[in-house]
């Protein structure tokens, strides 16, 4: 995917935005050091408006971004996020309220100085509240919101969160959606057991990691039926691209290929144990987005190597596997063979992926200094190609994979 200049020093974070069941409900996104036809370009050029179609997006936007004209170009499932930091004027308030009468949803960050809140505050369909916050004064400010004197409550986005405990807190106050990684933050509990499924998994991935003919491969999946059936349901999807129905387990493994049977083997461990739709699982969800951008910037970085790419792939996934399974890294390293430079990144971040890695951290937690750092070390990446390189990444995950 080609990088349009508008976005050559654009740095896109993103943060997605869970509702109360805590399934995706829409993503954040903030461009640091795009202007308005950088923010355009990702929409129109990349394809990020097609993507994230019927997906609600917070886009932070500027008083200079508000007051363009290009505002009213972006798709309408955009709800700008209010960034004026003390600008808001007679001029950018007249605009906010045309904005807001013409169908654009606004919404105002936890950060509003009080000024800009009171004035923005009736224009506002998402209203933001600190979920770092001290209990009172939490609990004050979202019973503000719901019990509003006009009768019009907006939906209270809960911001900051970073523990499964802010969030049951928030969820408990009457907030909406929630803005933060509680849950993909690691929740090692010292003794927990992986159940039985999960070792059922693990006990493949060990057979695929190490090359075990197809007669082994074959009867390791029949001592595991959920999953052989829904390996079989996998292959005879579409898209897989088999010509015939598959019956037969050895034909299934041929046709899938064993890299793709060990990065659906990877992810199916990542699944929430309650069996749900993977779109409505977020940490899949981020497993999936963190290994597709490690393995498109591997290849960026060494594009003759595809084994790079595709262990790249892996470590993303696998450096959520302690949030899904409870579990330290080193646990779960002991008990999954992965290739050196795997381990390497894993356990230390070091070796050519370690970096990498940690650059995806830390576009996750939306340091933009901490990744400007990491790039320096990292070239010939740049700004404009992680952000070429996520927009193509969302594009893979929510739009049409093979433009992808």
């Amino acid at each position: 995917m080609d990088m349009p200049p508008a976005l050559d020093n654009a740095l896109l974070l993103r943060q997605p935005i869970l509702d109360a069941k805590q399934e995706p409900a829409g993503y954040a996104l903030h461009f640091v050091g795009a202007g308005a036809p950088g923010v355009d370009a990702a929409f129109a050029e990349l394809g990020l408006g097609a993507a994230l179609a019927n997906r609600p997006v917070l886009l932070r936007a500027d008083a200079r971004l508000i007051m363009d004209e290009i505002v009213e170009r972006l798709p309408a499932d955009v709800i700008l996020e209010l960034d004026l930091a003390g600008a808001l004027d007679a001029a950018l308030l007249d605009r906010c309220r045309a904005l807001r009468a013409g169908g654009r949803a606004l919404a105002l960050p936890a950060d509003t100085d009080d000024a800009g809140r009171a004035a923005l505050l009736p224009l506002a369909d998402v209203v933001g509240v600190d979920a770092r916050a001290d209990d009172a004064e939490l609990a004050a400010r979202v019973a503000d919101l719901a019990g509003a004197a006009d009768g019009r409550r907006p939906r209270i986005l809960a911001d900051g969160v970073d523990t499964r405990e802010r969030m049951a807190r928030c969820r408990e106050l009457g907030c909406d959606l929630f803005r933060g990684f509680h849950f993909a933050r690691p929740r090692p509990v010292e003794g927990r057991g992986m159940n039985t499924s999960q070792l059922g998994i693990i006990r493949l991935l060990n057979q695929v990691a190490r090359e075990a003919d197809a007669h082994d491969l074959e009867e390791g999946f029949k001592r595991e039926p959920g999953l052989t059936v829904n390996l079989l349901r996998l292959v005879n999807s579409v898209g897989v691209g088999a010509a015939q129905k598959v019956d037969s387990l050895r034909h299934a493994i041929a046709i899938l290929g064993r890299k793709q049977l060990l990065r659906w083997l990877q992810l199916l461990l990542m699944a929430s144990p309650s069996g749900g739709a993977p779109e409505r699982d977020p940490l899949l969800q981020l497993a999936a987005q963190r290994g597709g951008l490690m393995e498109r910037l591997a290849a960026l970085r060494a594009p003759a190597d595809r084994a790079l790419a595709e262990e790249a792939f892996l470590v993303g996934v696998m450096s959520l596997m302690p949030a899904a399974l409870g579990q330290p890294i080193e646990d779960i390293l002991a008990q999954i063979p992965v290739a050196e430079p795997v381990h390497r990144a894993l356990a230390a971040r070091e070796g050519e992926l370690g970096p990498l890695l940690a650059l995806v951290e830390a576009l996750d937690d939306g340091d933009a200094a901490r990744c400007d750092a990491l790039l320096a070390g990292l070239p010939p990446l740049a700004r404009g190609s992680v952000t070429a390189s996520l927009c193509a990444v969302l594009v893979w995950l929510h739009g049409d994979r093979e433009n992808a």
